[in-house]
């Protein structure tokens, strides 16, 4: 389908979609058909024989969600835009007029207009998008030396533990330097997994967490989700916190506290066999 010159447009309302065609004679029953599952089967398998290399839509609200599903299904290749650049698009081509089937052929002829710039754009990104690769090679390089260098006992006791992988105990060794030197209810504080009250009067409010540095948080949140599946202390404790009815964000942030304290406890016992001071 790729190789296709056949381009599609798709106005789409609640009741009905007006479909036009660049580069291919449409069938007249598939120029206008009913926006709900029999309408999409039809224009669906009509497109097909026609192989588009591109169909495009504006979104219009969700109501064209169900449809483009339906065709991205049947290995047609979709794209929805923003109405603000068909738009434009269309004043840029001195169209003034406006109809469905109107608006239905300025699609098709974006859809062209987008689908040539592809081509022409793809090697400059590819090439930005390869020196990028490149660029966090060499970074995640320097950051293993680094590591090995100067922090290998400490990288070693952290990925000692299940769901801790290489970037987040680096992450824990250069964004959280408290860890160990912390009570249990500090270091949950400052990762930003701790609880916190919304009581007023009566009211009880849904507890929150809140605060924490964002890469810490994110490589917790990324490494406990590893750990929910080959950690089997977290494991047991997130299904029986789903067994019980917690919702599974819920269930995962307070994995996230006892991932956080056991590894804080491991830590906490490494200083102390140095007999390095704690700032507790």
């Amino acid at each position: 389908m790729s190789g296709s010159s056949v381009m599609v447009g798709i106005d789409v309302a609640s009741k009905y979609v007006d479909v036009a065609a660049l580069g291919a004679e449409l069938p007249a029953n598939l120029r206008q058909v009913s926006n709900d599952a029999e309408g999409h089967s039809a224009l669906a398998e009509g497109l097909v024989r026609l192989k588009p290399a591109l169909v495009l839509m504006e979104a219009t609200g969700g109501y064209e969600a169900a449809l483009a599903c339906a065709l991205q299904a049947a290995g047609l290749r979709v794209a929805v835009v923003n109405p603000r650049m068909a738009r434009d698009f269309a004043r840029a081509m001195q169209r003034l007029a406006r109809t469905d089937r109107i608006d239905a052929a300025s699609l098709a002829e974006f859809a062209g207009v987008l689908r040539l710039a592809r081509p022409v754009a793809r090697p400059s990104i590819e090439a930005l998008l390869e020196a990028i690769a490149r660029q966090l090679d060499d970074v995640e390089a320097d950051m293993a030396r680094h590591v090995d260098q100067h922090h290998a006992r400490m990288a070693q006791l952290l990925q000692g533990v299940a769901g801790i992988g290489r970037v987040a105990a680096a992450t824990l060794i250069a964004e959280l330097p408290e860890l160990g030197r912390l009570n249990r209810r500090q270091i949950c504080t400052l990762v930003g997994v701790a609880p916190s009250a919304r009581d007023s009067g009566a009211s009880r409010g849904r507890r929150r967490i809140a605060g924490g540095g964002f890469e810490v948080r994110r490589a917790l949140y990324m490494a406990t989700l590893t750990a929910t599946r080959h950690n089997e202390a977290i494991r047991v404790f997130y299904e029986r916190l789903l067994a019980a009815g917690k919702l599974r964000k819920v269930a995962l942030i307070a994995c996230m506290r006892k991932l956080v304290i056991h590894l804080n406890a491991i830590v906490r016992d490494h200083l102390n066999a140095q007999n390095l001071p704690s700032i507790a």
